[in-house]
């Protein structure tokens, strides 16, 4: 299972929308590595994830969620790999059953890339994510100190 701490950022009715807290990347090259130089590149853009809740949460407000992983290593196979699998299906059939010049064996693996592509589409909107609440945390109330305590 994999878990992560979510914030809530705004409540429309009984779907709630959270956003993870940015992790940053690792100090120890001085933001040298590529973990660091991609993120500059490209930025933080903060995604809401919508989900809905049976009690009312507020806003400020962590949760922590749960994803089961095995749907996640059946999602990563045919987003990479039934594009590839296409692509050199389509470039051996032209080469070895029509003997096609290389440019035509070029557009056939496009070809087989791109319906291997559509196939994994097809595929992953079928499987649905089972993400479940673990835990909500209750808001927690600033502790002031008072004189004489």
């Amino acid at each position: 299972m994999i878990e992560q701490t979510l914030t809530v950022v705004s409540v429309s009715g009984t779907t709630a929308y959270l956003q993870a807290q940015q992790k940053p990347a690792c100090e120890g090259c001085n933001g040298k590595c590529g973990s660091q130089i991609f993120a500059k590149l490209f930025g933080s853009h903060k995604k809401t994830l919508p989900i809905k809740f049976e009690k009312p949460v507020q806003i400020g407000q962590k949760v922590k969620l749960s994803l089961d992983d095995s749907k996640l290593v059946s999602h990563s196979f045919y987003v990479y790999m039934l594009p590839i699998f296409g692509a050199f299906l389509f470039a051996f059939i032209s080469v070895l059953a029509f003997a096609w010049s290389e440019p035509k064996q070029i557009l056939s693996a496009t070809v087989g890339g791109l319906l291997g592509f559509l196939l994994a589409k097809w595929r992953v909107q079928g499987l649905k994510h089972e993400v479940k609440v673990v835990k909500i945390y209750p808001i927690s109330m600033s502790v002031t100190q008072i004189d004489g305590d």
